[in-house]
């Protein structure tokens, strides 16, 4: 029997990615928010990334009745205190794309010597079946690296032609100029997806 599992996101990138990553078997079926018809969005104004994942989990099984699936991550630059952190993705305004981003942070650290341009990625999935309970199952994944002096490569998206991973030298490729399958090895969504998909599995999916 098909099983759909909810994936709290209408970004075509995330899904695809979540799709590779968790490997569940043939019968699951992921589906984004427009195929479940869930309408409208909630307001992610938590302080942390769990606490943000929360609030989207929560949102979107409530709404579907599906067991849900959600993702909240980001960037965290040494230099920036920690920023963008959970203002990753508008970073650079309320209507930003991954140019405007990738942009204002190389600005923001122009001229800082590699040593000064550590950085990494969060990922935190939440998991809900509002049919088996009420709270929110977590899974964490992080991504060791730096920020690159220049934009290079043509993969991935969001920071990803800008982050070099830790096992590259500085000037080395970023996550931009990998394959898929070398980053889903490496990535913080990777590493959250496999812990996730081991309990998803262990609960029978």
């Amino acid at each position: 029997m098909t099983r759909r599992l909810l994936v709290a996101s209408r970004s075509r990138h995330k899904v695809a990615e979540l799709y590779e990553l968790l490997e569940l078997g043939p019968d699951v079926v992921l589906v984004g928010p427009d195929e479940a018809g869930v309408e409208g969005e909630p307001v992610e104004d938590a302080e942390t990334f769990a606490g943000n994942a929360e609030i989207k989990v929560r949102y979107y099984a409530e709404h579907s009745g599906l067991p849900t699936l959600a993702d909240d991550s980001g960037l965290e630059v040494d230099a920036l205190g920690g920023g963008p952190g959970v203002h990753t993705k508008r970073y650079a305004g309320p209507n930003a794309g991954d140019e405007d981003n990738n942009g204002k942070l190389l600005a923001a650290l122009e001229g800082l010597p590699a040593e000064r341009r550590g950085a990494r990625y969060r990922c935190v999935l939440a998991f809900l079946d509002p049919a088996a309970g009420d709270a929110p199952v977590f899974r964490t994944g992080a991504f060791e690296g730096r920020i690159a002096t220049e934009r290079r490569g043509q993969g991935g998206f969001g920071y990803d032609p800008i982050f070099e991973p830790a096992g590259e030298p500085p000037g080395g490729r970023t996550v931009g100029q990998m394959s898929a399958q070398e980053k889903h090895a490496l990535s913080h969504r990777g590493a959250a997806a496999r812990a996730m998909a081991a309990y998803l599995r262990r609960e029978g999916w």
